[in-house]
């Protein structure tokens, strides 16, 4: 289908300001450490493949002290000694939540991570993840795309 108009996106932030305000207050009200939930929005932002998003967050860790090394290993976490025990249980329940097409969380991806962040704080981690998988689907229905790169 050939046409000569630029198809109209989703744009939640005008269409439907108040879901809009929700999401960003579900994002406000984790308490998770600030440098461990940038880290978890880019990799849930990398298997979604929302460049917006990796594109921010990567700069927000960057601001919170992450190291750019770390940032560049995130999407092969597994296969570097960069990431400490907690930081890989998150990211593990961060894949786990993020591609449930794969079937339900496994068990021990939720064991890990409820051994090692307890109670309120674990509950923190699953609403960062949360946050990050809704705001890469309203990124990518909106076609928003990453400001440019200042030379």
């Amino acid at each position: 289908m050939s046409t000569t108009h630029a198809i109209r996106r989703a744009d939640v932030r005008h269409d439907a300001p108040d879901a809009y305000r929700a999401l960003a207050a579900l994002t406000r009200a984790s308490t998770l450490d600030h440098s461990l939930a940038e880290l978890v929005k880019v990799r849930a932002s990398q298997i979604n493949g929302c460049a917006y998003c990796i594109d921010q967050h990567a700069r927000l860790a960057l601001k919170a002290g992450e190291n750019q090394r770390r940032l560049d290993t995130l999407a092969v976490w597994r296969e570097t000694s960069f990431f400490g025990e907690r930081e890989r249980a998150a990211l593990a329940l961060t894949e786990a939540l993020t591609r449930l097409s794969h079937g339900p969380v496994p068990e021990e991806a939720y064991a890990e991570a409820a051994e090692l962040f307890e109670g309120p704080e674990l509950t923190a981690l699953v609403v960062v993840i949360t946050g990050i998988n809704a705001w890469n689907r309203v990124m990518m229905a909106s076609g928003e795309q990453p400001p440019p790169i200042d030379d």
